[in-house]
């Protein structure tokens, strides 16, 4: 198992490059919505002594972890159980109209798929689990066991768009007539059976879009971010910056969508001046989504599918 100390936070110098304007020299607050194991906010208060920081994390196993990492920075740091969509609450709780960063990390976190019994891994037979936080929610086992062919065929091609969805969904459900699903080995298996041949040699693992398609229904991951990116937007101050790490082409969409709706003008076409008030909210601070370089993907294989964007709130909240 990856120790915490081995645990390497993707893109660590960009995120910290980027949000540092925003929390460097004075008495600032951070969001860590998906603390995980705590690399990011460790670089990060450790470079910014006036910094405080709010984890958040829906997973109870990570939150313990990343306060034994980060103890050295003592009641600097806020711990917080919940999902990250929460986060008008949680600022509430503290007493804050605004923060002046927010950074989200999302997908699973390498703790979480260096357990094998959380059930994240195709690679090793596992309970079929995959909650995030395991004190609450349907398991993977519920949907696969419950779920009707409709339903099945469209989270796995929503959420994993994955070509054979209608196929598979309908192997599923033949197969738990005769038993239960419990085990990922079993679904692995079925998936090698019912991909073709060809599709197995040109798209990847069989078991990938699927694992996925189930782990983003599990825990609501895109209804979640929906919800939580423009709330952190609404949580900035002037001057305040967010982050995003996205990690799927269905997670980046949303916030591609989401800052480029913040970040434009809200004047009618046509109008010679800028309305008062109407202006953008929010500039951003990439051009597009950037990507991790060959050789940090050569230490770090997580990096390779990351999709990083950033913006700086530069005018007030929409009324």
């Amino acid at each position: 198992m990856t120790s915490d100390s081995a645990h390497l936070p993707v893109l660590l110098d960009r995120v910290t490059a980027l949000l540092t304007p925003a929390v460097a020299d004075r008495d600032a607050v951070l969001v860590d919505t998906t603390l995980g194991l705590g690399g990011h906010a460790d670089a990060l208060l450790a470079a910014h002594p006036r910094l405080r920081l709010i984890g958040l994390d829906r997973d109870p196993n990570a939150l313990e972890r990343a306060r034994q990492r980060l103890a050295r920075h003592g009641d600097r740091v806020e711990y917080v159980h919940a999902v990250y969509d929460a986060l008008p609450d949680v600022l509430d709780e503290f007493g804050l109209s605004h923060v002046d960063g927010v950074l989200m990390d999302l997908g699973v976190s390498s703790m979480q798929l260096d357990v094998a019994d959380r059930g994240f891994a195709y690679a090793q037979d596992a309970p079929l689990d995959m909650r995030m936080d395991q004190t609450t929610g349907l398991r993977a086992a519920d949907v696969l066991n419950t779920y009707s062919v409709p339903e099945l065929s469209r989270i796995l091609r929503e959420y994993g768009e994955e070509r054979f969805a209608q196929r598979i969904a309908k192997a599923i459900v033949a197969e738990r007539e005769s038993e239960p699903f419990d085990r990922s080995e079993r679904l692995v298996r079925l998936l090698y059976d019912v991909v073709p041949a060809a599709s197995r040699r040109t798209g990847g693992h069989p078991a990938k879009r699927t694992f996925q398609a189930l782990r983003i229904e599990v825990n609501q991951e895109l209804d979640v971010l929906r919800t939580a990116v423009p709330a952190a937007l609404d949580a900035l101050g002037e001057g305040g910056r967010i982050v995003v790490e996205a990690y799927h082409s269905l997670e980046d969409r949303i916030v591609k969508r989401t800052l480029a709706d913040r970040a434009a003008s809200r004047t009618p076409e046509g109008l010679p001046v800028e309305l008062p008030g109407h202006g953008p909210e929010f500039r951003l601070l990439t051009r597009g989504a950037e990507k991790a370089g060959e050789q940090e993907i050569e230490h770090n294989p997580r990096a390779a599918s990351v999709r990083l964007r950033a913006a700086e709130r530069i005018g007030a909240a929409a009324s």
